[in-house]
C-alpha cells in the first residue's frame, strides 16, 4: 500500500485552484488529436467533488444549446492546464443535482458578493495561470532535453 501511495503522490499536482461546489469555472483542457494540441475551454457550474488524494474529481454541468452536459474532470490530471473561476457561488449543500431538473431562473445559483471574494477570486486566477505557464515550461524543458538527447540518423 506505501508504494500506491508513493506513486500517487508523485502524480499530484503541485497547486490546484482553490474552487468549491457552486462555482462558475473555466477548465483549460488539453485535447490531442493526432500530433496537434490544443486547448479547449469547459465553462459551467461545478456541480459536486468526489473522492480525496490523486483520485479527487469534479463534475462540471453546462448548457450547450438548451441540452445539458456534464462533464467529469481529475483535479491532478496532467490534461488540464488551469481552472479559472469565474464567479463565486453562495451554495448549502455538497451536491447540486438538484440542478438537472430546474429550468429557468431557478436553475440559477446565488453569486457571493463582496471585497474579500473578489480579491480571493483574482489571487486563485492569478496562480492557476502561473501554476500554467511553470508546467508549459517544465513540459518544454522536458521535450527539448528528450530532443537533445535522440539517437542521430
Amino acid at each position: 500500500m506505501d508504494l500506491i501511495k508513493a506513486i500517487e503522490e508523485k502524480q499530484k499536482r503541485p497547486y490546484t485552484t482553490q474552487f468549491k461546489v457552486g462555482d462558475t469555472v473555466k477548465v483549460f483542457f488539453k485535447i490531442i488529436e493526432g500530433k496537434t494540441e490544443r486547448i479547449q475551454v469547459y465553462e459551467g457550474i461545478v456541480l459536486c467533488m468526489s473522492n480525496s488524494g490523486t483520485r479527487k474529481t469534479f463534475t462540471v454541468r453546462k448548457e450547450s444549446y438548451g441540452i445539458g452536459v456534464e462533464r467529469i474532470f481529475p483535479v491532478h490530471s496532467p490534461r488540464i492546464v488551469k481552472v479559472e473561476i469565474v464567479r463565486a457561488g453562495k451554495v448549502r449543500r455538497a451536491k447540486l443535482y438538484y440542478l438537472r431538473d430546474k429550468v429557468g431562473k431557478g436553475k440559477k445559483v446565488k453569486e457571493l458578493l463582496g471585497g474579500k471574494v473578489s480579491a480571493f477570486i483574482a489571487e486563485q486566477n492569478k496562480n492557476a495561470e502561473a501554476a500554467a505557464r511553470a508546467q508549459e515550461e517544465a513540459i518544454k524543458a522536458e521535450k527539448e532535453a528528450e530532443h537533445n538527447n535522440a539517437p542521430a540518423k
